[in-house]
């Protein structure tokens, strides 16, 4: 299940960084610092010099959002529609990450990787709200091809594969914008069957051996699935990525990143133009630059229904790395499922309401013999998850301890409890905490865990999943908490911060 990082950068070279003076890319900065590193040609390989001057270097910002409450409402789409359809979303994407969790468990496949010591340096880009386009997930700016064209793309941290809908769209659903044509660019390359890295993706169905009778020039189809009716199909390929520096205007283009060229694509990806995998895997976009960029990743997200964007940062952040704040814990070892080398997994203890830790047990929240259950972090997910024994305990906590003066309000759709709470101004609430096995406690304010459906209701952002589920802390739980993914010391870090400002 472990594959070493040497291995790693030999499947995905080449993989190259470059920097030229085009004019600068809407949504994605470098910082000045990272001009030097450009010219000195680096190429992927950080060796002596080059090394010392990546680990001073600060980190390569792209820029994200959440979609607009105004946005919403010119869409005729409310507050409580859109998080309920969130929620039916969310189920979908849940039942297929508990269906991959036991496929894989204890199964090893070349696609399969622990989490890596990465090299070092860093890259930023903005992040933005899926509200425009009717998502309750981020969004990414990304630039692909020769020239290069933007793209919005979802971020997901709980998938591998970077995708875009691509001509000719033989069966796609419908995005803003054009899709990307790789007659249109230079720089596109098909992966062939050949490739060691085309044993990283699946073959489309039936799961028959992939066909390969000339491993030097037949292409790579891959078949990637997310949900019951949420999938792409294409060619595995490998595309230039460019992207800003702050320095003069300045642009940096990373050649070979590989990504899915997607002719057949289906499901609840609300009119973004692909998705951009963030997971452990080797093909993820966060893997792929890992050894150019560094061995860690933050975002911050902004909340949901902004019309600001933030950032997600590639590499070390010195303001985040400083905060008085930032918390740490270890993520889970990766062994203990292989669909673990795709998700993160943290070791979840306890859960606190009101400041007491509520009676449930490790073996709810453990991770099962079988690779079932555990707790990960996921950006793609917009709720917060619990196997429902869990579930039913919170639930009971907060009805136990809200304020008896808010009357609770009976069979509100999906989420419970509901509460009225007409002419209350300062709306009070049971404080929620997440505490994990090495002592770290996430504390989260209560605007990150209720939810204000209509004027006068509120109901818990929290919901249960089946008794041998996994646990996910969800987005929704993660606005405005700068979250660093620091996979060269295996730990998660989370440090409160208001990520409109960031």
């Amino acid at each position: 299940m472990k594959i070493a990082v040497l291995i790693f950068l030999l499947l995905l070279s080449p993989l190259h960084a470059s920097a030229n003076s085009s004019a600068p890319l809407y949504g994605i900065e470098f910082p000045p610092y990272n001009t030097a590193v450009a010219d000195s040609g680096c190429d992927g390989k950080l060796l002596g010099e080059e090394e010392e001057l990546a680990r001073r270097t600060p980190s390569l910002k792209l820029h994200m959002s959440h979609r607009s409450a105004a946005a919403d409402a010119a869409a005729g789409t409310t507050r409580k529609d859109s998080f309920l359809d969130s929620a039916k979303k969310d189920a979908i994407r849940i039942d297929t990450m508990r269906t991959r969790q036991v496929t894989l468990s204890g199964r090893r496949t070349t696609a399969s990787s622990s989490p890596r010591r990465a090299l070092s340096e860093r890259l930023v880009a903005t992040v933005e709200s899926g509200v425009a386009i009717g998502s309750g997930e981020y969004l990414v700016d990304v630039y692909v091809g020769t020239p290069p064209r933007r793209f919005q793309l979802i971020m997901d941290t709980g998938s591998d594969l970077n995708w875009l809908q691509c001509a000719p769209c033989l069966d796609c659903f419908e995005q803003r914008g054009p899709v990307f044509d790789p007659a249109a660019s230079t720089s596109y390359r098909n992966v062939t069957c050949g490739d060691k890295r085309c044993g990283l993706v699946s073959p489309p169905p039936p799961a028959a051996p992939r066909s390969c009778r000339s491993p030097r020039s037949d292409p790579c189809p891959y078949f990637y699935w997310y949900g019951d009716q949420s999938n792409t199909t294409g060619d595995l390929a490998l595309e230039a990525f460019t992207v800003n520096l702050t320095a003069a205007g300045a642009t940096r283009r990373v050649d070979g990143v590989a990504f899915g060229c997607g002719h057949w694509n289906r499901g609840l990806f609300h009119g973004a133009a692909g998705l951009l995998g963030l997971g452990r895997g080797p093909l993820s976009f966060a893997s792929q630059l890992r050894g150019v960029y560094g061995h860690a990743f933050s975002y911050c997200l902004v909340d949901h229904g902004s019309a600001v964007g933030s950032k997600i940062v590639f590499g070390d952040d010195n303001v985040l790395l400083a905060h008085p704040q930032l918390n740490y814990t270890a993520f889970a070892p990766a062994a203990t499922a292989d669909s673990a080398d795709t998700f993160y997994y943290v070791r979840l203890k306890s859960i606190l309401v009101g400041g007491e830790i509520l009676n449930i047990s490790q073996e709810t929240l453990g991770v099962a013999k079988d690779g079932s259950g555990g707790t990960i972090i996921d950006s793609g997910t917009t709720l917060s998850y619990f196997p429902d024994p869990a579930y039913q305990v919170i639930r009971q906590a907060f009805i136990d301890r809200m304020d008896k003066t808010y009357p609770l309000i009976a069979d509100f759709p999906v989420l419970s409890p509901c509460y009225n709470v007409s002419g209350v101004e300062n709306r009070e609430v049971p404080e929620f905490s997440l505490l994990f096995t090495d002592g770290a406690v996430w504390d989260f304010p209560a605007e990150n865990y209720f939810i204000q459906l209509e004027p006068d209701i509120m109901c818990l952002a929290v919901l249960g999943t089946p008794r041998s589920a996994m646990s996910i802390i969800g987005n929704y739980q993660q606005q405005n908490f700068h979250v660093l993914y620091d996979l060269q010391n295996n730990r998660l870090g989370f440090a409160p911060r208001r990520c409109a400002e960031v």
